[in-house]
């Protein structure tokens, strides 16, 4: 079974498949430019917000939780498109023949849900390191120490076996089907809530990256989803798997370096 993402244009009429295309990618513009609209905002409210450093309210909490789900929509959602593709390739293929699946939105809704339950924790810890002032206003950490160790825990985790494993899942979406398959509308939901959950083992160390170079630096957001859709999509062969490990060690090494500079 190929280790490679699959494109199934065989089983997918082009009509098709450019209507999923369309949506997907309509949705991550929208996340994106909500995004955008966000940064642009920020200094205004720092200005609206500085010498004074109010408690967070209900609102404060629900307002941070909807940027940071948007946010991973907009940076993981690229990355599943191959799985997506595949499942829509499937979905035709059995209403063809009588049998028909749940829908397409089933699937997506699962694995988006499964990036709401992170952003949860995100907020939760964005707050409490604006309780503990390491935050700045941009949402970059303040403490050397904090920044450092993130950046050698996400270096760490690239070595790791568990990171290989939630990886090889992603990167193998006929062989993730055939092995998580469920029936019905409730079985596809939660195939999609499964392939978030590997996808979240990949990249959650990645994302604490967001508040080493700001969870509103638009360059660092771009180039954190550059790498994780590169990582899931290209397929594997020596130099990618040499590229990640080269990844891990830089990371490793930037870490040391801001904690012996800090």
């Amino acid at each position: 079974m190929s280790s490679s993402p699959v494109f199934p244009s065989s089983l997918l009429p082009q009509r098709d498949r450019i209507a999923i295309l369309s949506a997907l990618i309509g949705v991550i513009v929208l996340a994106w430019a909500y995004v955008i609209y966000l940064r642009v905002q920020m200094p205004a409210m720092d200005v609206a917000d500085s010498g004074r450093m109010h408690q967070w309210t209900s609102v404060d909490f629900v307002f941070m939780f909807a940027m940071w789900a948007i946010m991973m929509v907009g940076m993981m959602l690229p990355s599943v498109i191959p799985m997506t593709l595949l499942y829509a390739g499937m979905a035709r293929k059995a209403e063809r023949q009588g049998t028909p699946m749940a829908p397409i939105s089933a699937f997506v809704s699962g694995y988006v849900t499964m990036w709401c339950l992170f952003s949860v924790g995100a907020t939760v810890v964005q707050w409490g390191l604006r309780e503990a002032s390491m935050l700045s206003p941009m949402m970059v950490a303040k403490s050397h120490v904090l920044g450092g160790a993130l950046l050698i825990v996400a270096g760490v985790y690239q070595l790791t076996p568990w990171k290989t494993v939630c990886l090889e899942h992603c990167r193998s979406p006929v062989r993730f089907i055939a092995e998580h398959w469920r029936a019905g509308v409730s079985g596809a939901f939660r195939l999609g809530l499964h392939h978030g959950a590997f996808c979240l083992g990949c990249c959650w160390a990645l994302m604490g990256l967001l508040f080493v170079g700001g969870v509103m630096n638009l360059l660092w957001i771009a180039g954190i989803t550059i790498f994780v859709f590169l990582e899931k999509v290209l397929p594997v062969n020596s130099w990618n798997i040499r590229s990640g490990w080269i990844a891990g060690i830089a990371l490793i090494l930037s870490g040391v370096g801001v904690l012996a500079l800090g």
